[in-house]
């Protein structure tokens, strides 16, 4: 069966919330210990896991999969190399907090070949730049160099893009966005395409406890039945949005891969929710969060909501005081469309 299908037909188990099982004949079961395994989360890994090509491990959070990644599989004095344009995060904790445990980052374009790493980490759609390398050509080059190579494959999800199928190592999910789907289940992912790389990360999850709770894995279950799609709608409004704005005269930039990537387009044919585009100015940025008013004036993205912001709040340093991060969600490209040109009339 097509993935669409096996989605739309993945079990969804009763929510169990126990922290302990009883032993099976004085011995421990497959669930035991939450913090080790726990039914809802073993059913949602075997789905992530099949979908990813790989084997999947569920976390609290995005961030905490980051942690656990570096941290569990990485010796001090690593470099690893991050995607510039990517997802403000990920340097922060990288380089504000992991560093400080013997860890070097440093920043690098990618749609050009890596820099000498220990693990080189990829961000196709970067989260807000969104620059696409050429996943082929960068991974062999890093494996060819002795690193291993990282994917957050947030904004794309496997449904478009599976990178384990273009020999990345790992892949990583901030699972709250688009593989729940609604904005309610906080949670990350790593997928390994090494049984072993699967088995230290589970080993150290275990031993640091940095386990997803049944509750939010629940909630993903449920999302993940719905997401293929999710996704094509959300693709294909985001396009039309995208192609709108690069003709409004407010708009100085769109970033959008749909719109004039040749190395996206060999990757995949649709290109997801996320998109961002700079008008004039921080102020213009603001006069357009504060004249929405069906586009939620909102963090995060990959909801059945669309969501919009001006990302210098939170990464002035890194974006252009004026660009603006819309994430496009299940309503009408029509209705979106009229809240943004309204806005923008501002």
């Amino acid at each position: 069966m097509r993935r669409e299908t096996r989605l739309a037909q993945g079990g969804v188990p009763e929510l169990d919330r126990a922290t302990i099982h009883p032993y099976e004949d004085a011995r421990p079961g497959p669930f035991y210990y939450q913090r080790n395994a726990h039914p809802v989360g073993a059913e949602a890994e075997r789905q992530l896991g099949e979908l990813e090509g790989g084997h999947a491990l569920l976390f609290p959070s995005g961030s905490a999969a980051t942690t656990a990644l570096v941290l569990g599989l990485l010796e001090p004095g690593s470099r690893i190399a991050v995607a510039d344009g990517g997802y403000y995060g990920t340097v922060a904790l990288l380089r504000d907090h992991l560093e400080r445990w013997g860890v070097e980052v440093i920043g690098f374009d990618q749609t050009a070949a890596p820099p000498a790493a220990d693990l080189v980490w990829l961000e196709p759609c970067a989260n807000p730049m969104m620059s696409f390398p050429d996943l082929d050509v960068v991974i062999a080059e890093a494996h060819s160099a002795g690193a291993r190579v990282a994917v957050d494959n947030t904004v794309l999800s496997p449904l478009l893009l599976r990178p384990l199928e273009h020999a990345a190592d790992f892949v990583l999910h901030s699972a709250s966005k688009i593989l729940a789907g609604h904005h309610d289940a906080l949670l990350g992912a790593v997928s390994c395409a090494s049984e072993d790389d699967h088995a230290r990360l589970t080993s150290f999850r275990t031993a640091s406890g940095i386990v997803a709770a049944p509750d939010p894995v629940w909630l993903m279950l449920r999302g993940l039945k719905t997401l293929a799609v999710r996704v094509e709608r959300q693709s294909a409004s985001a396009l039309e949005l995208a192609r709108r704005l690069a003709s409004h005269p407010a708009v100085r930039t769109v970033r959008y891969p749909g719109l004039e990537d040749p190395i996206a387009r060999r990757y995949v044919d649709a290109f997801g929710p996320l998109l961002s585009f700079d008008v004039a100015d921080a102020e213009a940025a603001l006069r357009v969060e504060r004249r929405l008013r069906l586009i939620e004036n909102a963090t995060s993205l990959g909801g059945v909501a669309s969501t919009l912001e001006a990302r210098a709040r939170w990464e002035p340093d890194r974006v252009p005081g004026g660009l603006l991060r819309l994430s496009v969600g299940l309503e009408d490209p029509e209705d979106l469309w009229a809240d943004l040109a309204q806005a923008l009339e501002s």
